[in-house]
């Protein structure tokens, strides 16, 4: 086994500067970065907290109970992520999904949820607003989010078999109770309701199919994920990767797939549909079939940082000019700034030494700023 690598410093603590520029980047609905890459998509981060330890994610022996989380005065407040989310929206942002950790930690999270609902897209229409959760509270919370305007959730599920899916998420939490959470989101309408399942090779690849046969004609989404390099503390090897390729091959064998056009631009997963009608599948597949081209996603941390990349060493502290006392302008101002000095495209070259510069061993963890 791989020897873990722990990262020897925190990337919560470290942040680049969100400037003023001297120039104003006023909100135009419309703002593209250095490859002209339009900003549509915006992923919240309500907490850094989790209560599974997924070994790609938040592995035990990094993430115990020494672990120290933020405090809850560094986390920006629902005020204040819905005034930021505001700015993003006024740049063209059209789809706002809410994730951690796990956001369901988040204490009232439904009162955000009714906030960030009553904000406009540049077209006067209310953001697709959607959450990505592991489940384990979904059963409970589905029908206040739905109320509070949620509109759809994405869960993770990482296999159908309980032994592998306690092992998987290392707190032994039953595969039953995640699927009580899908089945309380369906009833509470908060569909058409995804599933991603992160395929890592020699440990969950044999779940494939059983995940494919149990959702197909549900009306649910399942969607497989490759096994990523994000963060510095998940011991990542290639050759725990299952491509998309070799995963939907499997599946084909024994339902014949067809391709699917995307229906957005800018759309992680690869679509195929069922030849017989019965749903479709996705692939996302950042490691084998990269989709930097056409990214069009930023990410904002829990307490402020705005990330230009999954894989990003740093972020930009909009909590800073937050509290500093920065106008609605000043804020939409930075954040159109950053943008338009975007060029990140990791996946394109991992394992370059353009992609390995600067960031190799210190990269953010995707617990900290989602998926």
């Amino acid at each position: 086994m791989a020897e873990r690598v722990i990262p020897l410093v925190d990337q919560r603590l470290v942040a680049l500067q969100a400037d003023l520029p001297a120039d104003p980047v006023a909100a135009s609905g419309r703002v593209v970065d250095r490859l002209g890459r339009p900003l549509r998509d915006l992923r919240i981060s309500v907490t850094d907290r989790c209560n599974f330890r997924c070994s790609y994610c938040m592995p035990k022996e990094v993430f115990d109970k020494d672990y120290q989380y933020l405090p809850h005065a560094s986390l920006l407040s629902f005020e204040e992520i819905t005034r930021l989310a505001r700015q993003f929206l006024a740049h063209g942002v059209r789809k706002i999904r809410l994730t951690g950790g796990e956001p369901l930690l988040r204490k009232n999270l439904e009162i955000l949820v009714e906030q960030l609902a009553q904000l406009r897209t540049v077209d006067g229409t209310p953001p697709e607003l959607t959450l990505t959760t592991n489940g384990s509270l979904l059963a409970r919370k589905a029908r206040v989010l739905r109320e509070a305007g949620l509109q759809r959730v994405t869960v993770s599920l990482d296999g159908l078999d309980d032994a592998v899916f306690r092992s998987m998420n290392d707190v032994d939490f039953p595969v039953a109770e995640v699927l009580e959470g899908i089945a309380a989101a369906r009833e509470a309408g908060l569909g058409p309701i995804k599933v991603n399942m992160v395929v890592k090779r020699g440990t969950n690849e044999h779940e494939i199919l059983p995940m494919a046969r149990h959702f197909r004609g549900t009306g649910t989404v399942l969607r497989f994920i490759e096994y990523m390099d994000v963060g510095a503390t998940n011991g990542w090897r290639m050759d725990e990767v299952l491509s998309s390729d070799e995963v939907r091959a499997r599946i084909a064998a024994e339902f014949p797939l067809v391709p699917l056009e995307a229906t957005v631009a800018g759309e992680t997963a690869q679509r195929w549909g069922y030849a017989d009608g019965a749903g479709e599948v996705g692939f996302i597949s950042s490691v084998t079939h990269a989709f930097c081209g056409d990214c069009n996603r930023a990410r904002l941390s829990t307490e402020g940082k705005l990330y230009l990349c999954l894989f990003a060493a740093n972020g930009y502290d909009l909590r800073a000019l937050l509290r500093d006392g920065a106008s609605d302008a000043e804020l939409a101002s930075a954040i159109g700034h950053i943008w338009q000095g975007r060029a990140d495209r990791y996946s394109e070259l991992r394992g370059t030494l353009a992609a390995d510069t600067g960031t190799r061993g210190r990269r953010v963890e995707m617990s900290y700023i989602g998926g």
